[in-house]
């Protein structure tokens, strides 16, 4: 259980923060948001904000979604279909219910025939199942329709689809997501750094710990003295304090420190630990710390960029020298969450961290479906001076996706069998 809640917590956080950078850039840019969903599959609460957006809980507690509008297809209706619509004192359709989940008891009976909710803002059909009566009704701007599960959301006008916005805004919107995922990771890593007190100062010798009973504190050594020499060795930096340690396991150590600008030597015997069937010296002393408020800023900055680097390297190797055991999906994630919350906090926090920065720069890369591939789109728009075509765009999408889809069914498979078998 405790490893399932830490999976779903990582998983769903990262996903709802990177689709939340597209809601607000999209809602910026004047695009309707027609619902932001939190998990995938059926529908178990919903609610309709004022701003028009349907906020939606879903039932498989993982990842989330936001439908803008001209992002997904209008709704199909077949002819013939019963529905019903609230039409107000003006004869304006305000509501179209399309679902036998929900009962607009006050709804007018309709057999529906066409409709325009982008352009004429109409809808046609038969009155009482009457094909002599044929009416045609008025749509309101803001009107609402009632999908077969249930779930209102509002129609999609042109004036509010996503291919109205200006290019820079769609841009932006496309941008988003992989923005927020490269910023929660930063302020993940920032906590981290905060955290532990700070970060570390490799040109210090300064010790900023020592731990209980260990060799140092044995020998009275204290956080907050300066290490000046080992075995007569002089040391200038935290690298060659622990090259000096480890080289000795088991062995005393003369330690000439600087405490309070006085000078003392003390002699601590090292404990041993055994790496890849070789022994290092150990004393239980914690590396110098910067501890501002700045430093801690662009300790976290550092950490971010090295993140970012090593995912960049890693996904050269992976171009250039393709194995699908180099990918890995939600099951390696699950995996990873087993063993981060067995590590503790700081673990699953930095999990999230290098999950979080794995998903924007994933999303960049150019590929149809992805993040990257819409602005692709958006730059090849920029150069020829206007938009590809929906439907072209359309397709393109689908063929991206649907290639990814078979990606991610291959590296699902690979890890069941990598870590199961």
């Amino acid at each position: 259980m405790k490893t399932l809640l830490t999976f779903l917590i990582v998983f769903s956080v990262v996903v709802v923060i990177h689709e939340l950078g597209h809601f607000y850039f999209a809602r910026k840019a004047g695009i309707l948001v027609r619902e932001f969903a939190i998990g995938m599959g059926p529908k178990i609460f919903s609610h309709q904000g004022k701003d028009g957006t349907a906020y939606t809980i879903r039932a498989l507690p993982m990842g989330g979604y936001v439908r803008m509008a001209g992002y997904d297809e209008e709704e199909e209706l077949k002819p013939g279909t019963p529905i019903r619509l609230l039409i107000d004192e003006n004869g304006v359709v305000t509501t179209i219910n399309t679902s036998k989940k929900v009962q607009l008891n006050n709804g007018v009976p309709l057999e529906f025939i066409r409709q325009d909710l982008i352009d004429e803002l109409t809808i046609t059909g038969f009155m009482n199942g009457d094909e002599s009566q044929t009416v045609t009704y008025p749509v309101a701007h803001d009107a609402f329709i009632i999908e077969e599960d249930g779930t209102q959301v509002r129609i999609a006008p042109r004036d509010v689809q996503f291919q109205s916005a200006k290019l820079w805004q769609r841009a932006l919107t496309n941008f988003a997501g992989p923005m927020n995922n490269f910023i929660l990771a930063f302020v993940l890593f920032l906590g981290m750094v905060f955290a532990r007190g700070g970060v570390l100062d490799p040109n210090s010798t300064i010790i900023s710990g020592v731990s209980p009973n260990g060799p140092a504190e044995v020998a009275g050594i204290q956080a907050g003295d300066e290490i000046l020499s080992i075995n007569e060795v002089a040391v200038s930096d935290w690298a060659q304090v622990r090259t000096q340690i480890q080289q000795h396991p088991n062995e005393d150590l003369q330690i000439e420190l600087s405490r309070d600008g006085q000078k003392i030597t003390v002699v601590a015997t090292s404990t041993s630990v055994t790496v890849e069937g070789k022994d290092y010296g150990q004393l239980g002393i914690e590396a110098p710390m910067k501890t501002g408020f700045a430093a801690k800023i662009v300790g976290a900055l550092q950490e971010s960029v090295n993140s970012f680097t090593q995912i960049l390297t890693a996904l050269k190797g992976i171009v250039f020298n393709f194995q699908i055991d180099q990918l890995g999906g939600p099951v390696a994630i699950y995996q990873m969450s087993s063993q981060a919350a067995s590590q503790g906090a700081m673990t699953v926090i930095y999990l999230m961290a290098m999950i979080s920065m794995n998903l924007g720069i994933f999303n960049l890369l150019p590929i149809p479906g992805l993040d990257g591939g819409k602005l692709l789109l958006n730059l090849i728009e920029g150069v020829r001076g206007k938009p590809i075509s929906q439907e072209k765009e359309g397709l393109i999408s689908i063929i991206g996706f649907g290639l990814l889809m078979l990606l991610m069914i291959l590296v699902t498979w690979n890890d069941i069998q990598r870590f199961f078998f």
